[in-house]
């Protein structure tokens, strides 16, 4: 008896055009497989748009339609819409763009879908620079950190999205990770079972824009992570919150030191980042207690 290609089960296939360690190339497979075949992809520009394929190959087993830069969340939404009008409610409509087209060029589209609270799930694959034109800052860009266009350091703080996307009450707006797989693929989950705009910030580790090894990847992720600079937690109808805590505290220190981008932070500096995560990890804290206990 013939056995199925493992190929043939898979919505994302082998073959990619992803740097090696790529989180992004990760973030999406780990995605599609959350959320099956029965999804349409829609992408604004970013290297995602590189990364699964240059026309008329492509490495993914479903309908791919891509966008200009600024529109993923409102190209998104049109597809949505025509999808109801012909009655078709079985398919999911993701929107899957960077940081660049989210937290900066495109945000004007998406505040105005979340607004409306389309139905789609949008997907911000955070690698904190415009990577695919060359390593220059974005708003998701943490302070401190070299880029191209930031040779002495950026100096200005990280924009909080998840925070400005739950101030449109959208019911589920959530960090997640490449380095905890399985936190991912529930929120997902948990984001396909409901109808309205779900937003998702996932840390995607770029290897040669942070400076790291890419066999360091996925460690230089959970360090994030564990070191509380990029907790994970999510947000329902803009203030239930429900925070994770990290299986293992880590000075941001230890974050730091994997990554080149960051060799020119002064221990003042990386004493004035472990208080600033410590106060927001406090808010997190206090927020999520304020859910549980209504008070």
């Amino acid at each position: 008896m013939t056995q199925p290609h493992p190929a043939q089960d898979q919505v994302f296939l082998p073959g990619h055009l992803g740097c090696p360690g790529c989180g992004a190339a990760l973030g999406l497979r780990f995605a599609l497989e959350a959320l099956g075949e029965k999804t349409i992809l829609i992408m604004g520009a970013c290297c995602a748009d590189i990364i699964v394929g240059l026309y008329p190959q492509c490495n993914l087993r479903i309908p791919v339609l891509d966008s200009v830069f600024a529109s993923a969340a409102v190209t998104a939404a049109g597809v949505k819409a025509s999808l109801e009008m012909q009655g078709r409610t079985d398919l999911t409509v993701l929107a899957f763009a960077g940081d660049g087209g989210t937290f900066d060029i495109g945000l004007q589209s998406l505040s105005g879908a979340a607004e409306r609270n389309e139905d789609i799930i949008y997907l911000c694959y955070d690698n904190e620079a415009y990577m695919n034109t060359g390593i220059q800052r974005s708003s998701a860009t943490p302070a401190g950190a070299w880029t191209t266009t930031t040779p002495r350091a950026k100096d200005s703080p990280k924009k909080d999205i998840v925070r400005i996307m739950a101030a449109h009450s959208i019911p589920f707006a959530a960090t997640a990770s490449v380095a905890f797989p399985e936190d991912f693929r529930a929120k997902l989950k948990q984001a396909r079972s409901i109808k309205g705009l779900r937003f998702i910030h996932l840390h995607s580790p770029c290897p040669p824009g942070w400076r790291v090894p890419s066999a360091k990847s996925i460690k230089v992720a959970r360090y994030a992570v564990q070191s509380r600079v990029f907790p994970l937690y999510q947000v329902e109808y803009g203030d239930r919150y429900i925070l994770t805590s990290p299986d293992f505290a880590r000075p941001v220190s230890d974050y730091f030191q994997l990554q080149g981008r960051f060799n020119d932070l002064t221990p003042d500096q990386t004493a004035q980042a472990q208080a600033l995560v410590e106060a927001r990890w406090d808010r997190l804290v206090r927020r999520a207690r304020e859910s549980r206990t209504g008070r």
